[in-house]
Formats: structure tokens, sequence, C-alpha cells
């Protein structure tokens, strides 16, 4: 089964670290870019490490 197609929108965007998916961020954003879904389980991982 072929990849789908990117959007428009894909090709000015970063892809997330931890899935590839376009994140909301472009792909001169620095640091670690990651997809909303990716950010909230990060968020959940790091607020119940402590």
């Amino acid at each position: 089964m072929p990849a789908p197609a990117p959007s428009p929108q894909a090709d000015h965007t970063a892809a997330c670290l931890h899935c590839a998916q376009p994140t909301e961020y472009p792909l001169d954003h620095p640091g670690i870019v990651l997809c909303p879904v990716c950010e909230w389980q990060e968020a959940q991982r790091s607020a119940c490490s402590g």
C-alpha cells in the first residue's frame, strides 16, 4: 500500500521525532519537535516520573 501523499502544510512543518507525523512547528524550529499526541504523552510521562 503506498504512503499517502503529504499535504501542502506537511511540506513546511517539521516531523515529530517519535512518530514522524507532521507537527505544528516550522522546519526551522529549534529544539525537540513533537506532534500534539506525542507532546501530550511526553507530558504525562514527565508528570508521573516524580
